[in-house]
């Protein structure tokens, strides 16, 4: 695979390399791609919805409010909701 990096993406690369940030311009662009990956599997409005029930549950934490929980019923759960995002989603594409 041959990819065309503008001139001043170059410059970026090589400037975190002399910072010794990475070793080398394929670190640098695994490092990135991998970023984009994440970004895109993981958009920063569901990161905020993730920060602001984790907020949520350690407040109610504090305040002692808390119930027994099975690890198997709550993976059941979050399965369930997976697909009906997946169902949604695909609504939305359709």
């Amino acid at each position: 695979m041959n990819v065309r990096i503008h001139p001043h993406l170059v410059e970026f690369i090589e400037e975190q390399i002399r910072k010794g940030r990475y070793a080398s311009p394929d670190d640098v662009v695994n490092s990135a791609l991998q970023h984009l990956s994440t970004h895109i599997e993981f958009p920063p409005e569901d990161i905020e919805d993730l920060k602001r029930e984790l907020e949520i549950g350690l407040e109610e934490l504090d305040r002692g409010q808390t119930v027994p929980w099975d690890p198997e019923e709550l993976w059941s759960e979050v399965e369930r909701l997976h697909a009906e995002r997946a169902k949604v989603d695909g609504k939305k594409a359709g």
